[in-house]
């Protein structure tokens, strides 16, 4: 070992090696085959690199990325170390002249992708050459119960039988679990190999999971609080890294963008753009991962849940590789999970794996429900003992007191028992709620003794219990089309000698006090009464003002985000309001932190909600003229119990017009005091529908949501769903 620490000081500048990393490189110099499960940024490629300089013969590691190769072939080289990579990116000149090197002895390492096996001049190459190490790096692609499986890593182990000496062969990969090490070992043939698993535990990385909450407007609000940082953003699509791409650029960040959809030359741009410090933010799909290895990378935040904890620990491995702290943030939606399986659905046909993919979908929402500690949770599915909680993450840090919610676990499993154990979550939560969907009733679920018997939780709160019951293994969840079924843990639940605790988390709120700025947009506020003739509340009312006073917004996007504030209210006072406060935090030599608060569901401009091709703005109306604005009229008709298709019909309007009324009167901050029956226009089935569609491309075009419903599903249904769900949540957001 002393050759390999005079390597590891002359080209490396290290006088020791990373913890593990000896006793590798040492079974490698004996001459064994070896299998290392490292987590990213612990230090693999130096495990086969200085064991390549002190054998004999020619190195090959296979590689599965361009990026990646190019990368470590720069920097060995760089290093003093003759190297050289094959790949689609070199011509056949190029290739050539490669190959007569390593015919000659002159290549060190040659780096090539698995697809270069199936070469035939590369395969006399290699069989007519001494080749000492085949190195196999991201090893986990070789079995299909890894989350990068590669058909083309299933060649490995004939082309090494085709070599006249059989070289050393070391396998790689920073996740697998038990199933896929050993899938390793078989496919790869290894010769009773040494297998060193390093701890997957990177304590340097915070783990934070993000659940309903407005993620333009976090991402936004958190790269302005990180300005300096560098930071990869990944998302499940290329339209959302397109869509995510030409928010940030419209907000003037400098940023670049990375996924399968651009050529080469254009990604290539991008990966250097970033590695070098140019930019400090990419936004990508998971096609920029691997072989990423920039160390200074301060966070990574997910726009969506990945499919597998596989693939989420490698990308979040991608932060923090130079051992500082570092964010790793997954900004959680239910239409995630929809994403996810429809990725699934499509790009998988094997069946067998296809059952893989989606039980493995089923950890990764497992563990966005977990109540125990996240870190916890992914060591222990890697295999690795880990009882105590990390207090780095955000459930260890989440405020809270645990709540015995065991009587609502009984009624659940009770429901799913009574049901047959044949119905997914959607389902159970429809009869749990007493919900009067049709297929309900067809089923005669309405008889069960379980029938509404959990009326007081909201349908998405409901749905959340139930997945945090499935991810402690107190309900099974499996397969294609999954069903809730019940286990052991199930049954000692309803027994009682089981006990379920739920943390309760507390909602922050915002604390409104009056203040000096208060007195200040409180005099403004009369002037402009006085000057419209219009009753002060008219203007803002004062809970509006002392959120104002507080929270000090100083951009449209800010003062949208205000309660009580609407796009027009924003055209018509914004300025006057934040020029006020911006003369105020100037005066004051005031540093405002802002961070939003609105969730997707809240922050809604209504003006934009109607704003398509077969909705123009509302008609002119015979009110015009009257004193009381219209859509208070409408509001007053509302309260005398009348429908909206009566109304509409009453005071000859467009029924779009009034339904813009109700929506125009709730964004102004009035009190919703009224009743109104939306259900008329729609069925159960089809607000599933819509709201499915809603959570996938937001609330404010609705030619969207159209594109993507059945035909079936008319624009005022979806109207009335749209403005259910705003009325439910600003209700909500009001009780809070």
């Amino acid at each position: 070992m002393d050759k390999a620490l005079e390597i590891l000081k002359q080209y490396y500048g290290y006088s020791s090696f990373r913890e593990g990393q000896e006793n590798i490189i040492r079974e490698i110099l004996n001459g064994n085959d070896v299998l290392t499960i490292m987590p990213t940024g612990g230090g693999k490629s130096i495990c086969y690199q200085v064991p390549a300089m002190l054998l004999d013969g020619i190195t090959i590691v296979i590689s599965p990325l361009i990026s990646l190769m190019k990368d470590q072939v720069d920097n060995i080289n760089n290093l003093g170390i003759k190297s050289a990579y094959i790949n689609s990116s070199l011509n056949n000149i190029e290739i050539n002249n490669i190959l007569d090197e390593a015919a000659k002895n002159e290549i060190k390492i040659l780096y090539v992708a698995p697809e270069r096996l199936e070469s035939h001049v590369f395969l006399e190459l290699i069989a007519s050459i001494n080749v000492s190490m085949v190195a196999v790096d991201e090893a986990h692609c070789v079995s299909q119960w890894g989350h990068d499986f590669r058909s083309s890593y299933r060649r490995i182990s004939r082309v090494v039988s085709l070599l006249r000496n059989r070289p050393i062969v070391a396998a790689f990969t920073a996740t697998a679990t038990a199933e896929v090490r050993d899938d390793i070992i078989k496919l790869l043939e290894l010769n009773n190999p040494k297998i060193f698993i390093s701890g997957f535990d990177r304590k340097n990385l915070k783990i934070i999971i993000e659940k309903g909450v407005n993620k333009k407007n976090y991402i936004l609000d958190y790269i302005n609080s990180n300005k300096d940082e560098s930071g990869i953003i990944y998302c499940s699509t290329r339209k959302e890294v397109d869509s995510l791409y030409d928010l940030l650029i419209s907000k003037g960040l400098e940023v670049e963008k990375y996924h399968a959809g651009l050529n080469d030359e254009y990604r290539k741009e991008a990966q250097e753009n970033f590695i070098y410090d140019k930019v400090n933010i990419i936004i990508a799909t998971n096609a920029f991962g691997m072989g990423i290895d920039k160390p200074n990378v301060r966070y990574v935040i997910h726009y969506n849940m990945p499919k597998n904890i596989e693939g989420y620990y490698q990308e979040i491995g991608r932060a923090g590789r130079d051992g500082e702290d570092s964010e790793c943030i997954m900004l959680f939606s239910p239409g995630d999970v929809q994403t996810q399986k429809y990725i699934i659905e499509t790009a998988t046909e094997n069946t067998v794996r296809k059952e893989n993919e989606l039980e493995k979908l089923q950890t990764m929402i497992n563990l966005v429900y977990t109540q125990d500690c996240y870190r916890k949770y992914i060591l222990n599915y890697f295999g690795e003992q880990y009882d105590e909680r990390c207090n780095n993450c955000s459930n260890c840090e989440a405020p809270g007191e645990l709540v015995d919610k065991s009587v609502d676990a009984q009624k659940v499993i009770s429901c799913v028992y009574r049901m047959g154990q044949r119905f997914g979550i959607g389902m159970v939560v429809d009869v749990l709620r007493g919900s009067k969907n049709k297929k309900v009733y067809e089923l005669g679920f309405d008889e069960l003794s379980t029938y509404g018997i959990v009326k007081n939780y909201t349908k998405d709160a409901l749905t959340e219990f139930i997945n945090m019951l499935i991810s402690h293994g107190y309900l099974n969840y499996k397969g294609e089309y999954p069903v809730l079924k019940l286990n052991q843990l199930s049954m000692d639940i309803v027994k009682g000698e089981k006990q379920v605790f739920v943390k309760e988390q507390v909602v922050k709120k915002i604390k409104i006090e009056e203040n000096e700025l208060f007195i200040i947009l409180k005099e403004l506020r009369m002037e402009i009464s006085r000057e419209e003739k219009i009753p002060p509340y008219m203007v803002f009312g004062d809970s509006t003002l002392k959120e104002l006073s507080n929270r000090m917004p100083i951009t449209d996007e800010q003062f949208l985000d205000i309660s009580g504030v609407g796009n027009s209210k924003l055209n018509k006072y914004g300025d006057k309001f934040m020029a006020k406060i911006k003369e105020y935090i100037e005066e004051k030599n005031i540093e405002v932190n802002w961070s939003f608060n609105r969730t997707k569901s809240t922050n809604i401009s209504f003006d934009e909600v109607l704003e398509n091709d077969d909705n123009k703005k509302y008609s002119k109306t015979k009110e015009e003229g009257e004193k009381r604005k219209s859509h208070d009229i409408t509001v007053d008709y509302i309260k005398l119990g009348k429908s909206l298709k009566e109304i509409a019909k009453e005071r000859n309007l467009a029924f779009t017009t009034i339904m813009g009324h109700v929506q125009q009167y709730i964004s102004e901050g009035n009190e919703i005091n009224f009743k109104i029956n939306l259900e008329e226009f729609f069925d159960n089935d089809e607000e599933k529908i819509i709201l499915k569609a809603i959570d996938e491309v937001g609330y404010n075009k609705l030619k969207d949501i159209k594109e993507i419903v059945p035909s079936e599903i008319t624009y005022d249904a979806i109207r009335a769903v749209v403005l259910k769900k705003v009325i439910r949540e600003v209700t909500k957001n009001i009780v809070k």
